[in-house]
């Protein structure tokens, strides 16, 4: 890891790196470009098809609506809170409660970043308050990103299973998530897959040295208990997320049902994770009006609701985050020089 006042990336004309500084204006200017060029590509989007229509389905929604969905993220973020705490306890790591959320809250600074690979500042903050390095804490992030993809693909699944309509590429999407859930929480075989590719390439032997060694710490969560309880957590907090866009469409007059509505947030979700892009941005938002228009829903309300929607989920989270990473940043530089 770096150290905690030095970027490891973008470094300066001289070979210096960025100052913290200058880094978090840096990572603000990249999260407001994003914001501001998915906006851009939207309301082209609504200009073509008439802004009268979609500034009324917008008008039609009432502050008490716009809390509720907030709301039902917060079940969600909440629910991934304390799963990622679950995982944190039975690692061993000595951290509390309000502690762990900080942590999980706080990365969400960081899901813009392709990969969402900069959710790894919370093996940073651990590794200051704990002492762990990131090989030890590594399975947290593991198990995370497999809970994650298990209880999306399930909901995929169930939701593809209760819709009157089937999602074109939807049960190969929900099958990659569900195997690869599986791959990423079977110690021996995440271990032997890891040895395979380092054999085929011969590259990164450091990474795939670490990544290999954190496989095989994955068998203390591998008991029936932690992956049940696990699951249901995940399954729980995207629900909410699912039937957050499902109230949405009812409020903008688009009824397709509470299966189809989860299973297109869910799908959308986790098409725009496999394109790579930063957060998903632009991979989900047009997969989504893409399939609300399948179902006869017509740019004025699919534009409107898939900018709500992903501005109460998305872009509320790293809101939150960026409220919550300098309160993680000093918490975890002051318990490094307490040690």
């Amino acid at each position: 890891m770096t150290a905690p006042n030095v970027s490891p990336t973008g470094p300066l004309s001289d070979g210096r790196p960025l100052p913290r500084g200058r880094r978090r204006w840096r990572d603000v200017a990249v999260l407001a470009g994003l914001f501001a060029l998915v906006l851009a590509g939207l309301a082209g989007l609504a200009a073509a098809t008439g802004w009268e229509e979609t500034l009324a389905q917008l008008t039609q929604l009432g502050p008490w609506q716009l809390a509720a969905l907030l709301a039902l993220s917060l079940v969600n973020y909440v629910f991934r809170g304390l799963r990622w705490h679950l995982f944190a306890q039975r690692l061993g790591l000595a951290t509390t409660l309000p502690q762990n959320l900080r942590h999980f809250i706080g990365g969400f600074a960081m899901s813009v970043t392709p990969g969402r690979v900069g959710e790894l500042i919370r093996m940073r903050w651990l590794r200051r308050e704990t002492g762990w390095p990131v090989e030890r804490t590594a399975p947290l992030v593991l198990m995370d990103r497999a809970s994650d993809l298990a209880a999306m693909g399930l909901l995929l699944a169930l939701g593809l299973a209760l819709a009157a309509e089937g999602i074109a590429f939807a049960l190969p999407v929900a099958v990659i998530a569900l195997i690869a859930a599986y791959v990423a929480t079977r110690p021996r075989l995440l271990a032997a897959l890891v040895t395979m590719a380092y054999r085929v390439t011969g590259l990164l032997p450091r990474l795939m040295g670490r990544i290999r060694a954190a496989a095989r710490s994955l068998a203390v969560f591998s008991t029936p208990r932690i992956a049940a309880t696990a699951l249901a957590l995940g399954l729980i907090g995207w629900a909410a997320e699912g039937a957050a866009f499902h109230l949405l469409l009812l409020w903008m007059g688009a009824d397709i049902g509470l299966a189809m509505a989860v299973a297109i947030f869910t799908f959308s979700t986790l098409a725009g994770g496999l394109t790579g892009a930063p957060g998903g941005v632009g991979g989900a938002e047009a997969a989504m009006i893409a399939l609300l228009s399948l179902q006869g829903i017509g740019l004025e309300v699919s534009l409107p609701a898939t900018a709500v929607i992903r501005v109460t989920t998305l872009w509320f989270a790293i809101g939150l985050g960026l409220l919550t990473f300098p309160l993680a940043e000093r918490a975890s530089l002051k318990a490094e020089a307490a040690a």
